[in-house]
């Protein structure tokens, strides 16, 4: 994987040159934890704590690496439906699923830049009736991997999320609990950070967060259920605007604000 990337980042250079342009540095949005200067934290998915990552890639440009949730919020705050609020919470679901609160423009980082992990958390839920304690995580349960294992196990087929939520759509009566289930599992875990830290919107995106149907409508039903107060229940819950690509339009945001400055334009950053 990092000899592909190196070899992308080698076609963007050359790509650059021919264009009379200069490759200034690469933004990477990766499946991992991001530090506060921009290396990596974690090696979850992609395991490239230890190779030459740096030296890889630097020979290419200077290189910065994001959170892939941070990198799409970024994308969200300065381009999508973040523009209008100076706090907001980026949710995003798909194959995982992370947060990121927004400040002013910029993602919250924590002390370490180890934030956005609020789906790996397992979810404590013992029974009034018998007793027994369940402790999924909420990517076990609402997460497009999580779908497709909970559809299989009550006997259904599915390659993935979105084929999880057709079925629902089509009448599939597991399908449908299950989509329920998890939307509501969902909004139950993003109403918790509303609740604590009162931001002005929600925007949700990623693969399943972005799709329309029961697991949107359920979601926000939810969510709005969850939050506590009454004056927050009717805050804007909003679909990413930058879709599919917020990921590495936030990447290239993150690499313009390390090497060129800070809150380019996409006129600059083009």
């Amino acid at each position: 994987m990092l000899e592909t990337v190196r070899g992308l980042a080698a076609d963007l250079a050359a790509a650059t040159a021919a264009a009379g342009l200069t490759l200034r540095g690469l933004g990477i949005g990766v499946g991992e934890l991001a530090d506060c200067r921009g290396g990596l934290a974690s090696g979850n998915c992609v395991e490239w704590r230890g190779l030459p990552v740096q030296e890889t890639l630097g020979a290419v440009a200077p290189v910065v690496f994001e959170a892939d949730v941070r990198a799409a919020a970024l994308a969200e705050a300065r381009l999508g439906a973040g523009q209008p609020y100076p706090i907001f919470l980026y949710v995003t679901v798909g194959t995982g699923i992370s947060c990121c609160l927004m400040l002013a423009g910029k993602p919250y980082l924590g002390t370490r830049g180890l934030t956005g992990t609020m789906a790996c958390s397992t979810i404590v839920a013992p029974c009034e009736r018998c007793g027994h304690t369940t402790g999924p995580s909420l990517e076990e349960v609402a997460s497009g991997p999580g779908l497709v294992a909970r559809y299989r196990a009550a006997g259904g087929e599915a390659k993935d999320g979105r084929a999880v939520l057709a079925a629902a759509a089509a009448g599939n009566e597991a399908a449908r609990r299950i989509v329920q289930s998890a939307s509501d599992a969902l909004g139950s875990q993003v109403a918790l950070p509303v609740n604590t830290l009162e931001p002005g919107a929600v925007v949700l995106g990623g693969g399943l967060g972005l799709s329309e149907g029961p697991f949107w409508e359920h979601f926000r039903e939810a969510a709005r259920r969850h939050i506590w107060s009454p004056l927050n229940r009717g805050l804007p819950i909003l679909r990413a605007e930058t879709g599919p690509d917020a990921g590495w339009i936030g990447a290239a945001l993150k690499a313009a604000d390390t090497f060129c400055g800070t809150n380019h334009s996409t006129e600059k950053i083009a």
